[in-house]
């Protein structure tokens, strides 16, 4: 039997787009032959978007429609799709008609061979100085840091298999960083050319603002990859070489002064070989707690330090 999908859909403010959405939507998923469900997720809308969402279910029982209490963001409502996702492939779309319900089938021969395919918007149908070149350094730094290299981190067309996608918690505007966080459980990535069409209704809510959180999820993405397990491989380095210093330069300074005699109390270069001193300590006891923090996680939750993706021979 053919694998399911489900085509997860965040919402907010889209009451335009949503009739034309959803019949774009059922046309290409009809032609598949397999079987399917459109989740749609309303984030707190405010327009009507809610009202042609309920009208929608009632006359499609292979659409599902979670509601909101109140804005949450678009990680909050792509954690919520995943949730209530039941198909084995889910794929992820905007609800603004910008990306093209018809390369579905383009991200499902994709995923024949990997766990997470990522759309990249080509020739993207946006403003250049304000979304396209600030777009073009994201992706650049994201790829750098994570070690995982797309065009298109912000193209919310994607495929994820459901094995892999149920065990990455989001968190803040994560989103984005799924496939970089589908990379540290082993996931293979690949990444196809999608349409993407100018917007035609309502006004984005994306802009210049978000760079700023997105920089801030980014080292937290970084951390969690390298130092989840170890943080004081993280903090430890540094307070080493900090406390090194320190004691390095009180060395110095006490030598001068037993074999000089010249006065060292006035001194910055002591002033700053007792921060070095105290900074690396500190550093280092950071890094202590987390890794009790981190045991705490594992061990209170059961949580394992490893992913399993099959086990050949023993039950």
């Amino acid at each position: 039997m053919a694998e399911s999908i489900s085509i997860v859909i965040p919402v907010y403010n889209e009451v335009e787009s949503l009739p034309h959405l959803y019949k774009s939507v059922k046309d290409s998923v009809k032609s598949l032959k397999r079987p399917y469900e459109i989740v749609f997720i309303d984030d707190g809308s405010t327009d009507g978007s809610i009202g042609v969402l309920e009208s929608i279910q009632e006359s499609d029982e292979q659409v599902v429609v979670v509601t909101f209490r109140r804005n949450f963001g678009q990680t909050a409502a792509m954690a919520a799709g995943f949730k209530y996702a039941t198909g084995d492939i889910i794929i992820t779309m905007d609800a603004d008609l910008q990306n093209d319900p018809a390369d579905i089938p383009v991200l499902l021969e994709a995923i024949k061979d990997a766990d997470v395919v990522s759309g990249w918007r080509k020739n993207r149908q946006d403003k250049l100085l304000s979304r396209r070149m600030p777009s073009v350094a994201a992706n650049w730094l994201i790829s750098k840091v994570t070690g995982v290299a797309l065009h298109d981190y912000g193209c919310t067309l994607k495929a994820y298999r459901k094995e892999v996608i149920k065990n990455i918690n989001l968190y803040g505007e994560m989103h984005r960083f799924i496939p970089a966080l589908a990379s540290w459980v082993g996931a293979k990535i690949v990444e196809v050319e999608t349409t993407h069409h100018a917007r035609k209704y309502g006004t984005s809510k994306y802009g210049i603002s978000r760079i700023l959180r997105v920089i801030l999820d980014l080292i937290t993405v970084k951390f969690l990859q390298s130092f989840s397990t170890r943080p004081i491989q993280a903090f430890g380095p540094a307070g080493l070489f900090l406390g090194g210093a320190g004691f390095l330069i009180s060395l110095y300074l006490t030598a001068v002064k037993i074999f000089t005699g010249a006065p060292i109390g006035g001194r910055p270069l002591l002033m700053l070989g007792i921060l070095c001193i105290i900074l690396g300590v500190q550093l280092i006891i950071l890094g202590l707690l987390g890794e009790m923090l981190a045991r705490v996680y594992h061990e209170s939750q059961n949580k394992p330090i490893f992913v399993v993706k099959k086990v050949l021979g023993k039950k």
